[in-house]
């Protein structure tokens, strides 16, 4: 992918050299990822190093501006329009003219956050509907972090009898001081259903490292329980916006969304998102790849004043009670 527009004007000609501080923004925006070989590494139990599968471009967006559902849709316009002029194909989410999906989310960390110092994240998630929960609580756990290759050496896999699914993401958000560039964090995730988790105490630490293993590279002590981040729970409001054809087979579904805090519905953050799912990284053919770039570039242009730089949805929540812990975020 392209990194930003700006970049291509830095220099004026032969003799030209930048800035300290830009070519470090120029380094942050260009991590490309580079195709890794098949028989790069392998867990503890022999089996290959998962692969990044899926990419999600995120906008961070101030939360103010989200009064009403109507909010939504305007900005869901401001993409279809930056879609048209960048020859992105915009495929209308019939959702987008119902009422928003609502869904608890709930981040789970020892007292000293040491997980998401270490960059690991535990959430619970419950989908609402018509003001009921719906379906099987599910958990994510993650390891996030913007070295890539840290991201695929830990084994995020859990020890528990039922079903999970492995989503390895490489997710674009904006540079944290400009608009028109791109970072890249790695995201290793494990998805199951709570009730495939049977042990009865689920937030005791001996708990988690059984069903956990990754966790045991944390220093931990007998009978730690892990609790409610902040002693928040999130309410998230969810709109389907639609689907951006990228060419090639390339489509990914986008939304946009706003977290508040339950009970005092006091807004923390809103994001736009859209994700494209491939086989390999192989497969992805270059203009797609260029095309969807350009259009995120070109978007964060478009609703620069919209944009919140410098932040994600989980700091925010790290952060309700002042001082934000380590990240790698």
């Amino acid at each position: 992918m392209a990194t930003s527009e700006k970049q291509k004007s830095k220099k004026s000609g032969k003799d030209a050299k930048p800035k300290a501080g830009d070519r470090k923004r120029e380094a942050a925006a260009s991590q490309e990822p580079a195709p890794a070989p098949a028989d790069a590494g392998r867990y503890a139990d022999g089996a290959a190093f998962d692969e990044i599968t899926y990419l999600e471009a995120k906008l961070i967006l101030k939360p103010d501006r989200f009064t009403s559902v109507d909010s939504f849709r305007q900005f869901g316009a401001l993409v279809q329009r930056t879609a048209a002029r960048t020859g992105v194909g915009f495929i209308p989410d019939p959702a987008a003219s119902q009422r928003p999906e609502v869904r608890e989310i709930l981040f789970f960390d020892t007292p000293d956050f040491r997980l998401y110092n270490n960059a690991f994240i535990l959430r619970r998630r419950v989908t609402y509907v018509d003001g009921f929960p719906v379906g099987d609580p599910e958990i994510v756990f993650k390891y996030r972090h913007p070295d890539e290759k840290a991201a695929t050496a830990v084994d995020v896999r859990p020890k528990i009898a039922g079903k999970h699914r492995i989503k390895f993401k490489a997710e674009a958000l904006p540079l944290k001081d400009q608009v028109g560039g791109y970072r890249l964090l790695y995201s290793h995730n494990c998805q199951f259903g709570l009730s495939q988790m049977h042990d009865a105490d689920k937030l005791s630490m001996d708990t988690l490292l059984k069903a956990l293993p990754a966790l045991k590279a944390l220093k931990t002590t007998g009978g730690e329980r892990l609790s409610l981040v902040n002693g928040g729970i999130v309410e998230e409001v969810l709109l389907p916006l639609g689907q951006l054809d990228f060419g090639k087979g390339q489509v990914g579904k986008c939304d946009i969304s706003l977290w508040r805090t339950r009970g005092e519905h006091l807004p923390l953050v809103g994001e736009f998102a859209f994700q494209v799912k491939f086989p390999s990284r192989a497969s992805v053919a270059a203009k797609p790849k260029k095309l969807a770039a350009q259009f995120y570039i070109a978007l964060q242009q478009d609703v620069k004043d919209w944009l919140a730089l410098g932040v994600t949805k989980t700091a925010m929540v790290y952060r309700l009670k002042g001082n934000a812990p380590q990240s790698h975020e």
